[in-house]
C-alpha cells in the first residue's frame, strides 16, 4: 500500500511538473509572439521609409542592435519577410541609387544656379567687370560655389559610403 502510494505521489508530481513545464512553454512562445508584434511596432516606421536613404542610414544602427539581441525573433521576421528584416539588400541597394540620383540633381542645379549668379554680375557690371570690384565679385561667387560644392560632396560620400557597407554585410 506504501508503494501504491508513493507511486501516486510520484504520478502526482510528474504531472503537476508537466503542466508547469508546458505553461512556461507556452507563456515563452507567447512572449515571443508579443516580442515579435513588438519589433514590428517598433520597426514599421522604417520599413515604410522604403528606399529613403536618410531613413535607412538612421534606423538601421536600432535594427542592427535590435537584430543582436533579439536574433530568434528577427530570424522569424527575415523568414517571413523573405529578406533580411527591416532593409533588404534591394531595398538598401534603391537607397544607394536614390542617394547617387539626389546627389547629381542637386549638382546640375548648383551649376546653374552659381552660372545664372556671373551672368547677373557680369551683365550689372558690363564693361566694369574686369575692375578689382568686377573680379572680386566673381571670385566671391567661385568660392561660394566651392565652400557649398565641398559641404555637400562630403555629405554625400559619408551616406554613400555608409549605404555600401551596410549593402556589402547583406
Amino acid at each position: 500500500m506504501a508503494s501504491l502510494f508513493a507511486a501516486i505521489i510520484v504520478a502526482a508530481a510528474l504531472v503537476w511538473g508537466a503542466l508547469r513545464i508546458a505553461r512556461e512553454l507556452a507563456s515563452r512562445r507567447d512572449a515571443g509572439g508579443d516580442r515579435l508584434a513588438q519589433l514590428l511596432g517598433i520597426l514599421a516606421p522604417a520599413v515604410a521609409a522604403g528606399d529613403d536613404p536618410r531613413s535607412v542610414l538612421a534606423w538601421q544602427p536600432l535594427a542592427t542592435a535590435a537584430r543582436q539581441l533579439f536574433p530568434s525573433e528577427f530570424a522569424a521576421l527575415d523568414r517571413a519577410w523573405g529578406a533580411t528584416f527591416p532593409f533588404s539588400r534591394d531595398q538598401i541597394q534603391a537607397a544607394h541609387a536614390r542617394w547617387t540620383a539626389e546627389w547629381l540633381a542637386w549638382e546640375g542645379a548648383h551649376d546653374a544656379e552659381c552660372k545664372l549668379k556671373t551672368a547677373a554680375v557680369e551683365h550689372e557690371l558690363g564693361d566694369r567687370a574686369t575692375t578689382p570690384y568686377g573680379r572680386a565679385s566673381l571670385e566671391a561667387i567661385d568660392r561660394e560655389k566651392l565652400e557649398k560644392y565641398q559641404r555637400r560632396y562630403e555629405e554625400y560620400t559619408r551616406g554613400s559610403k555608409a549605404l555600401q557597407a551596410l549593402f556589402d554585410r547583406r
